[in-house]
């Protein structure tokens, strides 16, 4: 049972940990510091955008 789940959670970190940008879908190792930080899959420059035009 815990096996299971286990695997379904590490299943999800891997998805959520694969360094793709939510905005413009570029692959950058500042997305993973960025969703620690933050909590929003963002490369640095997207979210310097977002914080300069926040639309």
């Amino acid at each position: 049972m815990t096996n299971s789940i286990d695997y379904k959670l590490d299943e999800l970190d891997n998805n959520e940990l694969n360094d793709i940008c939510d905005e413009c879908k570029n692959e950058d190792e500042t997305v993973t510091q960025n969703l620690i930080l933050t909590g929003y899959k963002l490369c640095n420059s997207c979210r310097t955008s977002k914080t300069l035009f926040p639309l």
